[in-house]
This record gives structure tokens, C-alpha cells and sequence, in this order.
């Protein structure tokens, strides 16, 4: 049990590896997202749905890259939680997604996103960052 109660000294590491898991996810959605400025608003995408797309297309991507350098992280995590209550309204409340599908993706990875960025807020991004070089913390 000595091992397991010796770990938190290694929390560092393990805020970086939350850091990497969520800033990836982000940059990934979020450059996903940049097809979306060369379409057109239509039935299925109306203009103000394609106006958030084109906006999350860009603050995504520099959340996820502000979180994986440990730069502004705990505002970062901020910003990207609350896209994930967005994304977790959107799923719950209007497409009516379950926790949990055997023919879909539910809505079981947005909230572990949302608790992924709440910690982050919290916790900060740890030693190992750009927020000690520039803030000291």
C-alpha cells in the first residue's frame, strides 16, 4: 500500500497526461470543425447553427492548445466546460441522446469531457506548464 500512498507526488504527471487526453479531443473537434466555413446555411445547419460551428471551429482548437501547453489552463478548462454543457444540453435536451446506446454514442464522453475540464479548473495545470513560467502557479 506504501506505493499507492507514495503517488501523489506524481500528480504533475498525471495533470499532464489529462491535459494532453483533453487538449487533443479539443484540437480534434474543434479542426474538424473548419469545413464548416465553406458551407452555406441550409434546413439541416441554420444560419445561427452555423454561425456557433464556425465560432467553435476556432476557440476549440486554442483551448485545446492553451491546455495542452499549460498556458491560461485553468481559464482555458473554463471556456472548454462550458462548450461541454452546450454540447451536453444540445445532446440531452434536444436530441433526447440516452446515457448510454447500443447503436450510438450517448452522452456518457461529453460528461466525462465536462469532468475532465472541471479538475483542470481546479487543479490548474500543475508544475510542468507555462502558467508556473508565467504566473507561478
Amino acid at each position: 500500500m506504501e506505493f499507492f500512498a507514495n503517488l501523489h507526488q506524481l500528480g504533475d504527471v498525471g495533470l499532464i497526461a489529462l491535459r494532453i487526453a483533453v487538449g487533443v479531443i479539443f484540437l480534434v473537434h474543434g479542426t474538424q470543425k473548419w469545413a464548416m466555413w465553406q458551407m452555406q446555411p441550409s434546413a439541416q445547419m441554420p444560419a445561427g447553427m452555423l454561425a456557433m460551428m464556425k465560432f467553435l471551429s476556432i476557440v476549440e482548437p486554442l483551448g485545446g492548445l492553451a491546455v495542452i501547453i499549460g498556458f491560461l489552463t485553468q481559464l482555458a478548462a473554463a471556456g472548454l466546460g462550458i462548450i461541454m454543457i452546450g454540447a451536453l444540453g444540445l445532446k440531452v435536451g434536444m436530441m433526447k441522446v440516452p446515457f448510454t446506446a447500443n447503436d450510438k454514442l450517448g452522452w456518457e464522453y461529453d460528461f466525462i469531457i465536462l469532468a475532465a475540464t472541471i479538475a483542470l479548473f481546479f487543479f490548474g495545470a500543475g508544475s510542468i506548464a507555462l502558467d508556473r513560467a508565467f504566473f507561478g502557479f
